[in-house]
C-alpha cells in the first residue's frame, strides 16, 4: 500500500493559522511557527476577555446604582436588601438604566426599599 503524505492537510492548517494572524507585525503574520503561538495566545486572551467584559459591566451597573441610591439617601447594599425584602426582581442592568433615564421611578424604588427596611 502506498504511503500518503500530509502535505495538503498541513498546507490547509498552516493557511488557517496564517489567516487568523493577518494584521500581526513581522514574523507573527508570515511564519507559521511564530504565528501559531501568537494566534493561540490571542484566542486564549479573547476568551478570557469575553468573561472579563461581563464582570466589568456588573461593576459599572453597581457603581451607577450606588451613586443614584446615595443621592436618594440609601447605600447600595441597603437598597438591594430592601428590594429583596420587597420582592422586587429587577436585575442590575435595568436598575442602572432606570437610575440614568428615569430618576423619578428610581426614587420610588428607593422609597419601596426604605419602607421595607424600616
Amino acid at each position: 500500500m502506498a504511503r500518503i503524505k500530509g502535505g495538503v492537510g498541513a498546507k490547509k492548517r498552516h493557511n488557517r493559522v496564517l489567516k487568523l494572524a493577518k494584521g500581526y507585525k513581522g514574523a507573527r503574520s508570515k511564519q507559521y511557527r511564530v504565528a501559531k503561538q501568537s494566534v493561540m495566545r490571542a484566542l486564549a486572551t479573547s476568551y478570557a476577555g469575553r468573561k472579563e467584559r461581563k464582570r466589568q459591566f456588573r461593576r459599572l451597573w453597581i457603581a451607577r446604582i450606588n451613586a443614584a441610591a446615595r443621592i436618594n439617601g440609601l447605600s447600595y447594599s441597603k437598597f438591594m436588601y430592601g428590594l429583596k425584602l420587597a420582592n422586587v426582581d429587577l436585575n442590575r442592568k435595568m436598575l442602572s438604566e432606570m437610575a440614568i433615564s428615569d430618576p423619578e421611578g428610581f426614587a420610588k424604588l428607593v422609597d419601596v426599599a426604605k419602607s421595607k427596611l424600616a
